[in-house]
């Protein structure tokens, strides 16, 4: 762990906390505008709707009731945040040729990291992905999916936003199915009775 993220916490993104995510999104969005509406929307909706549009359409999430995600904090300041709930609230996942659903098992998916440039390089996607599968667990999840992308060489930019592999895998997440080269579908077994599956 890097020594900016001591004393490092994490909370469910519930309306008394929706300033923090203002703060660590800032007026971007996180990723140009995007407000972690990517995985829930039509890629028509997606591009017609601006910035705003989809900052109010993930408060009104928030203001509902559903937690969309978790908020990492380090000495009281926001730091990071992961995306993830039921699997059926990402529309874009479903209709996804290469993650549609490998099976009818009812899982949770990670879709989505956003990390403060201060608190980058220091663990914190560890982190996060531990506080999310226990939140998970907390809701009555058996399954956690993460659709990370592998590439080779450093990750740049923006590459990572829905994981790195090797993060996963390091916190026993196992591959169950692989339709392109560089994009596994990978699971967290909450529920020892459960068996990995393979296929198309």
């Amino acid at each position: 762990m890097g020594p900016l993220l001591a004393g490092v916490s994490f909370y469910p993104l519930t309306p008394p906390r929706w300033g923090d995510l203002e703060t660590l999104f800032g007026e971007h969005g996180a990723y140009s505008g995007c407000w972690c509406m990517w995985w829930r929307l039509t890629s028509a909706q997606f591009s017609s709707q601006t910035g705003l549009q989809k900052k109010r359409a993930l408060k009104a999430i928030v203001d509902s009731g559903e937690v969309p995600g978790i908020l990492a904090y380090s000495q009281g300041r926001p730091a990071g945040w992961c995306s993830l709930g039921s699997r059926g609230q990402f529309g874009r996942i479903e209709r996804s040729p290469v993650l549609r659903r490998a099976d009818d098992e009812a899982v949770w998916s990670i879709v989505c990291y956003y990390v403060d440039k201060r608190f980058r390089r220091q663990g914190l996607m560890q982190l996060l992905t531990v506080a999310a599968i226990d939140y998970a667990k907390t809701r009555g999840a058996g399954i956690v999916e993460a659709y990370p992308s592998e590439r080779e060489g450093p990750f740049k930019g923006t590459a990572a936003y829905t994981g790195v592999s090797s993060v996963f895998r390091g916190l026993g997440f196992v591959e169950v199915l692989r339709r392109t080269p560089r994009a596994p579908i990978l699971r967290y077994y909450l529920d020892t009775g459960s068996k990995p599956v393979t296929g198309k």
